[in-house]
């Protein structure tokens, strides 16, 4: 134990050592366990994608709603592929990424009929970018 009064002049108090709260082989186990982890898709995506795919023409006032629940999707997959970096490896992930971005940032139009297609536009980019992480590993399908 050492005491304070080495490191300031008047300090009397005892100071305890600081100790890790983990060994190093404890932090090489919790990192393994990290990179072997892969965050599945869920049901809810899948289910939001198949809605807006579907024959059925979503509803005025469904359009919406379809496009919030599609851009936040689209962005946590964007997230996803930028942080472990597949975006860089793969070229066609990088062309996703950017497909993403620019209709997530684009304004939802007036008119009904655009609206559905821009929302289709979505799903679609969403659908690719989603095949293409599973099959970079970096999402697995739920089972």
């Amino acid at each position: 134990m050492t005491t304070g009064s080495a490191l300031a002049p008047g300090w009397d108090h005892p100071v305890r050592a600081a100790v890790p709260p983990c060994t190093e082989a404890g932090l090489k186990r919790v990192l393994e366990k990290i990179q072997r982890w892969a965050p599945y898709v869920d049901a809810l995506l899948l289910d939001d994608v198949a809605a807006v795919l579907d024959d059925y023409m979503p509803g005025v006032d469904e359009v919406d709603e379809h496009a919030q629940r599609l851009r936040g999707h689209l962005m946590r997959l964007v997230n996803l592929a930028v942080t472990v970096q597949v975006d860089e490896r793969d070229a066609q992930v990088a062309l996703l990424v950017e497909q993403a971005r620019t209709v997530c940032s684009e304004d939802l139009p007036g008119d009904h009929r655009r609206a559905v297609g821009h929302v289709r536009r979505m799903a679609w980019t969403l659908n690719e970018l989603l095949e293409r992480l599973v099959e970079n590993q970096c999402l697995k399908e739920e089972t």
